[in-house]
Formats: C-alpha cells, structure tokens, sequence
C-alpha cells in the first residue's frame, strides 16, 4: 500500500492537502500528517486523520513522497518531496527583491505548478538547477472549490468578503477599518471577515469588536467556502484574491503592489463603496480580463488537481533518479534539526 506524508506547519495547511487526502485514500493508499512547530491547532484534525507524533515515527512511516505547502522540508524526512504551494503567486517580492513565489530553497524534487504563467518560470529554474522537475498539475487546495456550494447563500443583499494579509507594509485592514465600520452600519451589504493566521492580534480585536448581524469575523482553516459564497472581494495583496477571481468573481484592492487590469485598484479608504459598487455590476471589460486571468493562472476547472499530483508523483518514482544531486545547504539543515530536536543521521 502507497504511503504518503503531509508536512505542515500553519493551519492553511489543512484546506490545501485534504484534497490530496481524499484522492489517495480513494486509491488505496495511506496518508499520515506530521506537523513542525507550535502555529498548528491540533484541534483542526479529523477523528480519522493520522497525526505522526516524531521525525522517528515518520522514518518509520517510510513515505513514497511527502507534500509541502510551504518552502522548505528537512533533508532526513523520506521520500520523493513535493511543493504543491502555500498560494497563488501575488506578486510579493522577498528581502532581495524577487519574487518569493519562485524562491528556489533546494528542498524539493518536484514542483507541481498551478498554471502556464508559474509553469514557465519554474521550467526555466529546472533546467538552470537540474536537480528537481516541474509538472503543472493545477492546485489540491482548489479542487473544493468546484464543488456545489454547501452553505445556503443569502440573495437578499450582497455578500462583502473582506480578506487581508498580515504583512504590515501590504495589509489593508487597519486603513479600511473606518469605512468597512461604516458600511456595515448601513446593512447594505453583509459583510465576512478573514485573515492571514499572523494577522497581529490587536487587529483581529479590533474587527471583532464591530460583529454584528450584518459583520462577522470568521475563524477558519477553510477559505473555500467564504469564496463561493461571497459575490465580492475586498482584499490588498493577499494571495487568496487569485483563488476568489478564479470563481470569475470581481475583487477591490487597496494598495495592491501590482495591480493588473483584472483587479478594481484604490489607494483612498473613501473610494471603497462607489469600488464595491461598481464591482457588483461586473463590468465587461472587467469580467473579461478576470476570463483571461483563469486561463493564465489556473486553466483547470475539474475538481482533478489532486489525481494530477499523484500522477505526476508515480511518473517521477518512476523514472531513474536525477544525476545532479540536491544542494547540501548545511546551515539550514542545521537549523531544521536543532528546531526539530532531532540529531540522528
């Protein structure tokens, strides 16, 4: 029986690899979490789910390949390492002014892109390292997303999501707060709010305090149904915009460090409302640059992400192994290993 492993470190985690859970367990196989650090509420886990409790259980474990989504994964975990992606490529740029979404760390042995505009970057990096391949297979974490919605929608009035990232040079919801304050008074919309799980704390208080029957703060480790639900999105340069256009559903940003022809862009909180207003009547200009977003960024609208990545996992086991071999990068294996606690070879 195929077994597989899920490295997670934040809550996000769950809604990106349950997709990829339920397409092996379909298949026969078997899946086993291990979670690294203290961001994780172990709470999140299904009765069900398979927690691995040490790096000794995982080794034991023995995995044909383990999924990642996020940067890095220690050396010593077994099996074929898979990045399948924390989000959609922002645009956020790391401290050397790249773009982080294409950071190549030295951890993996596969990429599994989302669409052709990730694809083409990632081919060049591979053919430039040698080491790992690329196969865009569309993202797990959307295939939910597909589904019929679960939740009843409310028809009578709009529904507002209102999502923001934690960094606090990008993050829109201390300047929106006023204005988001104001528009929920009104009960012209019903607003949902949620945020990046680093979000600082006095922000999350700060919008709780203003729930009301026409605001809710929503804590989640499962955007998904927020998006379908929602007929509008008010964001800044969070990566979970890509996932709501992906619904061919408009979005406002405030402040978006690269805002493209498919977004309704204001840098003035009093330009919020006419924004969400025009949004709401899904402009042909607009809805047309959001169509070829899609195609460009996620052209899969099958639900079959998740069948994609584990074909792509056989196709390599497959193959002979690389003869270029995985950077050393010692000092960040140390450092793994000294947050792990963990000094066997």
């Amino acid at each position: 029986m195929s077994r597989y492993l899920f490295y997670i470190s934040q809550n996000y985690s769950f809604a990106i690899l349950r997709p990829l859970q339920k397409a092996i367990l379909a298949r026969g196989g078997e899946a086993a979490w291990f979670v690294e650090g203290d961001n994780v509420n172990h709470e999140f886990f299904n009765k069900d789910e398979v927690l691995l409790p040490s790096i000794d259980a995982v080794k034991e474990y023995n995995p044909r390949a383990v999924f990642v989504p996020g940067n890095v994964v220690p050396s010593f975990v077994p099996g074929l390492k898979v990045g399948v992606f924390h989000g959609f490529n922002s645009g956020k740029r790391n401290r050397k002014g790249k773009e982080d979404h294409f950071n190549i760390r030295g951890s993996f042995d596969l990429y599994c892109t989302q669409g052709p505009n990730t694809t083409e970057t990632f081919n060049i990096l591979a053919e430039k390292a040698g080491y790992f391949d690329v196969k865009e297979t569309g993202w797990p974490a959307i295939d939910p997303l597909y589904e019929p919605l679960l939740v009843k929608k409310e028809i009578e009035r709009p529904t507002i999501l209102f999502c923001s990232t934690f960094s606090r040079n990008l993050t829109s919801a201390p300047h929106l707060f006023e204005e988001i304050k104001r528009l929920s008074i009104t009960g012209k919309y019903r607003w949902l709010v949620q945020f990046h799980p680093k979000m600082p704390k006095e922000i999350i208080e700060q919008y709780k305090a203003i729930e009301s029957e026409h605001l809710s703060f929503v804590e989640t480790d499962n955007v998904i149904p927020l998006l379908q639900e929602a007929d509008l999105m008010v964001c800044d340069t969070s990566s979970v915009l890509l996932m709501f256009l992906l619904l061919n559903k408009p979005v406002v940003t405030f402040n978006n460090i690269s805002p493209k022809e498919y977004l309704i862009n204001i840098s003035e909180p009093e330009l919020l409302e006419s924004s969400i207003e025009l949004g709401l009547t899904k402009p042909k200009e607009l809805m047309t640059n959001i169509e070829s977003f899609i195609e460009q960024t996620h052209p899969y609208q099958d639900g079959g992400s998740s069948e994609r990545v584990l074909d792509a996992v056989d196709e390599i086991l497959s193959r002979p192994q690389k003869s270029v071999k995985k950077p050393l990068n010692l000092l960040r294996q140390f450092k793994m290993r000294k947050k792990l606690g963990y000094w066997k070879l």
